[in-house]
């Protein structure tokens, strides 16, 4: 075992942390939807009408340029809707599902890939370089997991695995016969797990250190010309469940938290659950809400009749811009205002202490300036804000000399949360990964 110290990073302590760690069960939900945005680098082509009924573990649609990549249906129903948006964009896939509990069953004994690619895991995995949903065909040259998430109000992952924890060894035996290299899996400190066959390295530090990009650049960082595989325990735990019973487990468990939240829980529900049946009521105000499906550095702003987003394991409710005449407005000497600089007296409590953010961005964009302020946030041996200029300004080679093969825009996300000039780092950096993908393809 491995242990690594981070010292870059920051953790922002948000009102609303769960306390109970005991789910409980919400009610079955009224919809379910698929967003096929979720899974960046698959082109959907569909499989199913609307009106058609569909099993769970049944394909919903296949990538249009690899065919082998399937998105499946988490439940059993019928497609109520294939919802599109500007130039037929789909934006979403609703289906009712029917309390049936009718699933495929597939034949394990296959090649792995292929049982991985027809089941849907497939596609909650992500390969660097790009961050996108893995090529078939290529071989990894080795396999990275995180088993935990230090994002604000992030859940425990031991408490979202619960049970699938029995699977996890299963999965790295499958993982293992498909990389030519190793199953790394990063852990804090206090975790214990048993996954004979992997590399288990323990990660000291604040967040980002929960990020598999971070893990992957501090153990083996991917070169140009390289392939890894990332994922998060849950999904290694899916991975061992389907080759040990030969079905695909689509139950999860959600933290419900944040500031907006009455009492901030864990949810046992199903993936793509509607939120409404999630969430239940337990809004404080919700015209006053900002809910986001993830984290609140790199989740997805959604309304409260929309869907639970993958990767399905996070809802999170902070105030809507609460304080519109607040005096001074953003710049309001308030002592109560939060800063990671000593711009404010709240450097004094400690960065251990709660606070209350809202979804105000308290600023407008403006140039880059060099203050260091991406490096100190970005425990990676990387440049922080010469990559950022040289994706701005589209200088392919210098963007592969300062290691855009390395990163993903969630490793950027506490870099875009203290940025003075307040930039959308995480959109830079996805629209660099896709332009450099094109390039090269």
């Amino acid at each position: 075992m491995t242990t690594v110290r981070l010292k870059k990073g920051l953790d922002i302590h948000l009102l609303g942390a769960v306390s109970d760690t005991t789910p409980v069960a919400a009610s079955s939900p009224r919809t379910v939807a698929v967003v096929p945005d979720d899974f960046h680098g698959v082109i959907p082509r569909m499989e199913k009408k609307e009106g058609e009924h569909v099993a769970a573990g049944e394909p919903l649609y296949h990538d249009k340029n690899y065919e082998a990549i399937k998105v499946v249906s988490p439940v059993s129903g019928t497609v109520k809707e294939v919802r599109r948006g500007e130039r037929r964009h789909i934006d979403a896939i609703v289906i009712i599902p029917d309390g049936t509990g009718e699933a495929v069953e597939l034949d394990v004994k296959r090649p792995a890939q292929e049982v991985l690619l027809q089941s849907g895991l497939w596609v909650m995995m992500r390969q660097r370089p790009y961050d996108v949903v893995p090529v078939p065909g290529v071989k990894p040259r080795d396999v990275f997991v995180t088993a935990f998430d230090s994002a604000p109000l992030a859940p425990d992952l031991d408490v979202v695995l619960g049970d699938k924890r029995q699977y996890i060894a299963k999965g790295v035996e499958v993982l293992n016969t498909m990389t030519s290299g190793k199953v790394h899996i990063g852990v804090r400190q206090e975790q214990q797990i048993d996954a004979p066959g992997a590399e288990v390295n323990t990660f000291v530090g604040p967040h980002p250190a929960g990020n598999v990009g971070v893990q992957v650049a501090n153990i083996a960082p991917v070169n140009k010309g390289e392939t890894v595989w990332t994922m998060d325990i849950v999904t290694l735990a899916r991975i061992g469940e389907l080759f040990a019973t030969g079905r695909v487990s689509h139950d999860t468990v959600v933290a419900v938290d944040g500031e907006m939240v009455q009492q901030p829980r864990y949810v046992k529900t199903v993936m793509g659950a509607d939120l409404e049946t999630v969430m239940h009521n337990e809004l404080t105000n919700l015209v006053q809400s900002r809910i986001i499906s993830g984290n609140v550095l790199t989740g997805v702003k959604v309304a409260a009749d929309q869907w639970l987003r993958a990767p399905y394991r996070h809802i999170t409710v902070i105030p809507e811009n609460n304080k519109p005449d607040e005096f001074m407005g953003w710049a309001s000497l308030n002592p109560g205002r939060f800063s990671i600089y000593r711009t404010f007296t709240t450097w004094l409590r400690g960065f251990g202490s709660q606070v209350s953010l809202d979804s105000r961005i308290k600023g407008g964009e403006r140039a880059i300036v060099r203050t260091g302020e991406y490096d100190a946030m970005l425990p990676m041996d990387i440049y922080g804000e010469f990559l950022i200029k040289a994706i701005i300004s589209g200088d392919i080679d210098k963007m592969e000399q300062l290691g855009i093969y390395e990163i993903a825009p969630e490793d950027f996300a506490l870099a875009e949360f203290a940025d003075t000039s307040k930039l959308e780092l995480q959109r830079i950096v996805r629209e660099g990964l896709d332009k450099l993908r094109a390039e090269m393809s």
